[in-house]
């Protein structure tokens, strides 16, 4: 996901948009899933570094947030900072593991996942993945493991979360991105090169189904409704997809921004979210398990492409900075990232 952080693009999509899925929807429909989601406020955090990854702590009221060496740590009550976690890395992404009261980093730059406590931020140990560059990560509460996605070496690290020790690698084929469980056993982690879903037992580590996404390519951010059992998946194709979770089946497609890289979805709203680089956010509710239609699009700002949701408040969280031009291409870059403008590091705040 790191890949996409710095490099935001400029087209800006606004409007609503309904899915071919929903012609002829009544108006009692749309008015039930209208969405008046904004930017209610801008902090300003600064500092240096890139990001990656958020993700909201719902039992500590924080926001963490990766910062290219460091975990930055946000209360959502106050929208200041209430931590750092120092020396993670090339961090990218953040899991919890709240029956431990543990939270864990993976590291990019050392190939390692840090372990640290979730209520003082103290670093416990770190675990070398044996993999390579650890991107996305995450917590399954059901078999009690930590699976790390390596980028750079197309596989996943199980950690045992009770001995902080590697379980198992599982080899899927591509490049990971996103990963989600379902409590009962099963992961879902896309396959960003292969433009595909990777299906996982998180007890036996054995991969269960690889399912291809088409017509969505290079797919990026995933999130799922556990009660429908459907799965939307973000795509570099300006589409994000939702899929039966037990099948693989792609159900319905809708349109996005440019530059989608992450994705939410809200239980009690039945709201899924696809946060794009151009500036702004898509917002799409689920009409059916096999239906659904984009209800709003929202301006926030160019380079705002990852996110977090807070499923209690129902706020979304997204962060971007200020860039300046690129530079010249070169042979070796011939298309330079725009350089971060120094200290204009920003967070969002998306209120329903």
């Amino acid at each position: 996901m790191n890949r996409h952080s710095l490099a935001p693009r400029c087209a800006l999509a606004l409007g609503t948009i309904v899915a071919s899925a929903m012609a002829g929807a009544g108006p009692a429909l749309a008015q039930q899933s209208a969405s008046s989601y904004h930017v209610a406020s801008k902090v300003k955090l600064g500092r240096e570094g890139g990001w990656d990854y958020l993700i909201v702590d719902t039992a500590g009221h924080r926001l963490f947030m990766s910062r290219g060496t460091h975990t930055l740590v946000i209360d959502t009550r106050t929208d200041s900072v209430v931590g750092d976690i120092a020396d993670t890395p090339g961090v990218h992404g953040i899991a919890f593991a709240y029956d431990l009261s543990r939270g864990y980093t993976s590291n990019g730059r050392d190939s390692s996942v840090t372990v640290f406590d979730l209520k003082t931020l103290a670093p416990i140990t770190r675990i070398h993945t044996t993999g390579v560059n650890p991107d996305a990560i995450v917590y399954d509460d059901f078999s009690h493991r930590v699976f790390a996605f390596n980028g750079r070496s197309g596989d996943a690290t199980a950690i045992d979360a009770a001995t902080n020790t590697v379980a198992g690698m599982i080899p899927l084929g591509g490049k990971p991105e996103f990963a989600v469980v379902d409590g009962k056993g099963t992961l879902w982690v896309n396959v960003e090169d292969k433009s595909e879903i990777a299906q996982l037992d998180t007890k036996t580590l054995a991969v269960k189904a690889h399912w291809a996404l088409a017509p969505c390519e290079e797919p990026s951010g995933l999130a799922l409704d556990r009660a429908s059992r459907r799965l939307f998946t973000v795509c570099s194709n300006k589409l994000m997809a939702i899929v039966d979770a037990d099948n693989g089946k792609v159900v319905a497609t809708l349109p996005t921004g440019d530059g989608t890289d992450a994705a939410g979805f809200d239980p009690a709203t039945r709201l899924a979210f696809a946060s794009n680089g151009e500036g702004t956010l898509t917002v799409v509710h689920e009409d059916s398990p096999n239906t659904a239609h984009v209800v709003q699009t929202v301006p926030t700002q160019r380079g705002a492409r990852t996110m977090a949701l807070d499923p209690q408040s129902h706020v979304v969280y997204a962060v971007t900075a200020d860039f300046g031009p690129p530079p010249a291409p070169t042979a070796d870059r011939p298309r330079p990232r725009p350089p971060m403008i120094p200290d204009s590091f920003t967070l969002l705040v998306i209120k329903p």
